[in-house]
C-alpha cells in the first residue's frame, strides 16, 4: 500500500503565519480602542440628553442644547452616493478600455495619470474645486457652493480608487476564460460583459466599497466647496454640511456637551462604515455560495 507523506510547514511559513496573526490582532485592537475612545468622549452628552435628540431636535445649535444631526447625515449620504453613481461607471469603463481596447502605450500612460490623481492631497482637490468648480456651478445657479459641487469633487477623488482596483481585477481574469469565449465566437464586448466582468466582480465590488468609504470620510474638500449650511438639501444646488466637515469646523472651540456631541458624530460615521462593511460581507458571501 502506497503511503503519502504530508509536508510539515517550514519554520519560515510558521513565523509568517504568526506575524500575520499578530498584525491582524493589532488591527482589531486599534479599531476597538478607537471606537471605545469615541464612545467614552460621547458618553457625557448621551447620559444627559439621550440618543433621540440627535434625530428629533429642531436644528443643530449646541449652545442652545439642540443637537439634530439629520441634515448632516443626509448631506454625507447624498454626496457620497452621488459621487459613487458617477465614478463607478467611469472607473470601470476606463479599466475596460485600458485592458481590452487601448494600445499598450496609451494604457500605460493612462494608468500613470490615474495613479497621479490618487496621490493628490484632498486639500488640493478642495482648493481646485473652490476656484474652478464653484464658479462654474454658480453660473448655472447661485451660490455655487452646493451639493452638486461636493458630488463632483468627490467623484474626482474616488475615481482613481475605483479605476485602479477595477484595472487590477480585470488583469487577474484568467486568459483561458477569454480564449475560451473567443473560441466560441463571442464578440469582444460579449466576451467582456459575459466573461470578464463576472470573473472580476469581487474586485470590482471591493473598489466600490473602498470608494464609498473614502467619500463618506472625506473632510477638507467637501468643507471647502459645499457651503457648510446645516440643512437638508432640497436640490443639487443647495449648500449643505457633512458630518466630517461639521467635526472639522467646530472641534477647535467646542466644549462640554458640544464637544461630546461632535464625538457622537464620529460614532455615527463609524456606524456608517460598519454598515457598509457588513453589506459588503453579506453580498460577498452570497456570491461565494452561488
Amino acid at each position: 500500500m502506497l503511503k503519502i507523506k504530508t509536508l510539515s510547514p517550514s519554520l519560515s511559513d510558521t513565523i509568517l503565519l504568526w506575524v500575520l496573526r499578530g498584525l491582524a490582532f493589532i488591527a482589531g485592537v486599534l479599531v476597538i480602542l478607537i471606537t471605545g475612545f469615541l464612545f467614552l468622549e460621547a458618553l457625557p452628552v448621551l447620559q444627559q440628553e439621550g440618543i433621540l435628540p440627535f434625530f428629533r431636535d429642531r436644528a443643530w445649535h449646541p449652545a442652545q442644547d439642540s443637537y439634530n444631526l439629520i441634515p448632516m447625515v443626509w448631506g454625507t449620504l447624498l454626496s457620497a452616493i452621488g459621487a459613487v453613481l458617477i465614478a463607478a461607471p467611469l472607473g470601470i469603463g476606463s479599466a475596460i478600455f485600458c485592458q481590452y481596447y487601448a494600445p499598450p502605450i496609451i494604457a500605460k500612460l493612462y494608468r500613470r495619470l490615474i495613479e497621479l490623481l490618487a496621490g493628490i492631497p484632498s486639500v488640493v482637490y478642495g482648493f481646485w474645486g473652490l476656484v474652478v468648480l464653484v464658479p462654474l456651478v454658480r453660473r448655472l445657479q447661485p451660490p455655487g457652493t452646493s451639493l452638486l459641487t461636493g458630488i463632483l469633487i468627490l467623484t474626482l477623488m474616488i475615481l482613481p480608487t475605483i479605476a485602479l482596483t477595477a484595472d487590477a481585477s480585470f488583469a487577474k481574469v484568467p486568459p483561458d476564460y477569454l480564449r475560451g469565449a473567443a473560441a466560441l465566437g463571442l464578440s469582444k464586448w460579449a466576451m467582456i460583459w459575459g466573461v470578464a466582468i463576472p470573473a472580476a466582480q469581487s474586485g470590482l465590488f471591493t473598489g466600490l466599497i473602498l470608494g464609498t468609504g473614502r467619500a463618506i470620510g472625506e473632510t477638507m474638500a467637501v468643507l471647502m466647496v459645499c457651503g457648510n449650511v446645516v440643512q437638508i438639501p432640497s436640490s443639487l444646488f443647495d449648500p449643505m454640511r457633512t458630518l466630517t466637515a461639521n467635526i472639522a469646523l467646530e472641534m477647535a472651540y467646542a466644549m462640554g456637551n458640544h464637544r461630546s456631541a461632535l464625538f457622537v458624530s464620529g460614532l455615527l460615521l463609524m456606524g456608517m462604515i460598519g454598515v457598509l462593511v457588513a453589506i459588503a460581507e453579506v453580498i460577498s458571501q452570497g456570491r461565494i455560495y452561488e
